[in-house]
Order: structure tokens, then C-alpha cells, then sequence
């Protein structure tokens, strides 16, 4: 049996100042989680919103440049790697969703979340449960996000070449599983995430298993700019 689609969303919130927020980054084994919050301008409608997961990649990068040009509030929020490994990737993804509501040029006077969790914040809010594809402002905030994360995979994979960065996103691909093998782990490598400790440990010199040891790709490009 099919899934069934799930109805329009309704919000009792009837004002302009409506954030929308969405992530993209949580699955993959490097780099930062990146959120985005939108509020949309009622004067300036954007056509052809939609969840950024069904869009091709050149409807993105055009809707990607009408959103900066028209919403009336956009903002970009992130947890690096680092942050990540501390905190553990929904904490940091929670804390990465209110840095992007509150660098918003405009205070929201209501946020709507994709998700079932909202963050514990100051802002009147709720989840909406696959919003990106309900929401026009959580759907413009999910195609910031993407395409922000998606152009410094492309940018990661001129810093650190043979990793497949540009295509596979930094998610844990054959290709990505790979190449950690034979390279080890960039410094934006989320220590965390258990294939990126398993790489780590099978590299690791026989003799000990303690931190030193590791090998780790930053030694292999240290001669770069």
C-alpha cells in the first residue's frame, strides 16, 4: 500500500513575519550541518517552490537566487564538524536551526520547523512534519540550505581532491568509504559518525592504538596552499 500524502498545512498564524526553517547536512560524514530560515515577502511571490530534494539542481540554483532577491528575511545558520562531534549531530542541528532564526534581518513573530522537534527557543513555533514539501517558506529555506552545502562540497573537493566531494555530497558512499580508506580523514571529517572512527581505526599503526597514531589527510595535503 502506497503512502498516503499528507493534506496541506494550515497555520493559525495569519501574519506576514512567518519563518520558515529547514536543514540540510545531517547524514553526511563531513562538513558542517547547514539550516536556513526564510520569511517570504506576500508582495513578491516566488513560483515553483517545492521540497529542494525533488528539484533538479538548475531549478535549485534559479530558485536559489529569486529567494535571495525576494524574500523579505533570509538568514543561514551551521554547526561545523567540530561542534558536531561535541554536541551530537541533532543537538547541533537544533542549535544550527536558532542561529539561522536569529541572524534573520526580521525578528519572526512565528517560525515553522520541518521536522517533528522544534528547538527550545524564544520564538512561537511548531514542526511541521515534511514541511518542505507543505510550507512555500520552509521549502525556499531547504533549497538555502542545499544549495550553500552542496556548493562547498564542490569547493572541498578542490581543497581536498579524490574524495568524490562535488558528487556524492559527503554522504557515505561506496566511493566516499573508499577513498577515506586510502586517504584517511580530511579535518572536516566528523569524528563521530561510526565509518569515519572504523576508517580511522583500521589505519591506525599496529603497534598502539592511541590517538596519536591516526592517519589522517591533512598530513597528505600539508603541502598545499
Amino acid at each position: 500500500m502506497s503512502e498516503s500524502k499528507l493534506p496541506p498545512f494550515e497555520c493559525s498564524y495569519r501574519g506576514w513575519k512567518l519563518a520558515g526553517v529547514d536543514e540540510v547536512g545531517r547524514g553526511p560524514l563531513i562538513g558542517a550541518v547547514v539550516t536556513a530560515a526564510v520569511i517570504l515577502d506576500p508582495a513578491r511571490p516566488i513560483a515553483g517552490l517545492a521540497d529542494s530534494k525533488v528539484l533538479t539542481q538548475e531549478r535549485r540554483e534559479a530558485l536559489f537566487e529569486e529567494i535571495i532577491q525576494n524574500a523579505a528575511a533570509w538568514s543561514l545558520g551551521r554547526c561545523e564538524a567540530e561542534e558536531i562531534d561535541r554536541l551530537n549531530i541533532y543537538q547541533a542541528t537544533l542549535v544550527a536551526m536558532e542561529r539561522a532564526v536569529a541572524g534573520l534581518p526580521i525578528d519572526p513573530e512565528y517560525v515553522l520547523v520541518d521536522g517533528n522537534k522544534c528547538p527550545s527557543w524564544r520564538w512561537k513555533s511548531e514542526p511541521v512534519i515534511k514541511g518542505d514539501g507543505r510550507v512555500a517558506a520552509i521549502s525556499a529555506a531547504s533549497i538555502l540550505a542545499k544549495v550553500t552545502r552542496d556548493r562547498e562540497m564542490v569547493a572541498l573537493e578542490l581543497e581536498y581532491p579524490g574524495y568524490g566531494l562535488a558528487r556524492h555530497k559527503g554522504y557515505s558512499t561506496p566511493e566516499h568509504l573508499e577513498a577515506l580508506g586510502r586517504l584517511g580523514a580530511t579535518p572536516l571529517h566528523r569524528r563521530s559518525f561510526r565509518p569515519v572512527q572504523e576508517v580511522l581505526y583500521r589505519m591506525a599503526a599496529p603497534e598502539s592504538s592511541s590517538a596519536e597514531t591516526l592517519v589522517f589527510a591533512s598530513d597528505l595535503f600539508a603541502d598545499r596552499d
